[in-house]
């Protein structure tokens, strides 16, 4: 008979499947800076090695695009590592419009260590430590993108930052043991248990699910968007299977969508905060003018400050698409 410990191991040997081998290399150039071989030469991509609390050093690509407003942490499917993605980034960071960063798992792709439960949950708070860190990305600003066995470090990281600014879940799964065994109870030993976190998250989360696929039964999106507490319009791509639904004309439609309404519905809530900090009445409106050299292109002009007699001295500063209140009176927009 099994014990929960030889369970978990099974399931963990079912669950990941890097590529070997591995589909590029990282080295340094001529200047120093690290770069992939094996993928096109890309100036706006700055290639990383992270280091996790496990000891491990992960490789990640951060695309950059100067007309972003979000920023993308893409955690990726099994039996696939940033080589083979690359193409698809490009092409996720143009037509959505947002920075993207990608990273190999320990035990992927040119990353160091073995691939496990728990080494995936390290992998992606470090990624997220760097977006903080180096690029000054904060979670109000980020959208979690989890594929397959990548949903469950993207729901790790989701429940415990409850400012997020949303969640796709591309054929993603309720458990590791659901995949293999189709249980109906959570066990101790089982492994990525998103039906349990998924309660946890705190702002949209948009399912993508393929009516066909073999690997992960469409039962596990379904359930997955019925338990989210704020659950997006789900897609449910007809006839799509588990590697496939990008190739579909639907999915990045639908994707664009979604973020673009993730833009605005943060615009709105910062905008609600504001009245309430001024004690504005809920109709309040303000004016928007548009600007060529703001870096979010949107000011938006606020009522006159109660407490100072000159007129116009309140003031929202755009700082990376994010708009502030002043905490002294400015007199006039700069």
């Amino acid at each position: 008979m099994f014990s929960g410990c030889s369970v978990s191991s099974l399931a963990a040997k079912f669950t990941f499947f890097p590529p070997d081998p591995p589909t590029y290399n990282v080295k340094k150039d001529d200047s120093g800076r690290l770069v992939a071989s094996g993928v096109p030469r890309d100036h706006s991509m700055d290639v990383l090695l992270l280091d996790t609390k496990h000891g491990t050093k992960l490789v990640a690509f951060y695309l950059k695009n100067p007309c972003a407003r979000l920023t993308v942490l893409y955690s990726h499917g099994n039996a696939a590592d940033l080589g083979q993605l690359y193409d698809l980034f490009v092409q996720l960071k143009v037509n959505l419009r947002v920075n993207l960063m990608g990273y190999d798992y320990s035990g992927y792709g040119a990353s160091t260590g073995k691939p496990s439960e728990y080494n995936t949950y390290a992998d992606i708070e470090a990624v997220y430590q760097c977006l903080q860190t180096e690029y000054g990305v904060g979670q109000e600003d980020l959208i979690l993108y989890g594929q397959s066995v990548g949903s469950g470090p993207t729901l790790h990281l989701a429940a415990h930052l409850p400012r997020l600014r949303g969640i796709v879940l591309h054929s993603a799964i309720l458990s590791g043991l659901r995949v293999v065994c189709h249980v109906k109870f959570s066990f101790c030993f089982d492994i990525y248990k998103n039906i349990d976190k998924i309660k946890k998250v705190k702002c949209p989360v948009f399912v993508i699910h393929g009516t066909e696929d073999d690997v992960v039964d469409c039962r596990h999106g379904h359930g997955l968007w019925k338990l989210a507490k704020e659950p997006y319009d789900p897609l449910w791509i007809r006839g799509g299977g588990h590697c496939n639904l990008e190739l579909y004309p639907d999915y990045i439609r639908h994707l664009c969508k979604f973020i673009r309404e993730m833009e605005n519905l943060t615009t709105a809530t910062r905008l609600k905060k504001i009245r309430q900090t001024l004690k504005l009445p809920a109709n309040a409106t303000a004016t928007t003018t548009f600007t060529t050299n703001c870096c979010c292109q949107i000011r938006c002009r606020k009522p006159d400050c109660w407490s100072c007699p000159r007129r116009g001295c309140l003031m929202v500063r755009c700082s990376k698409g994010s708009a502030y209140l002043c905490n002294w009176c400015c007199g006039d927009w700069h």
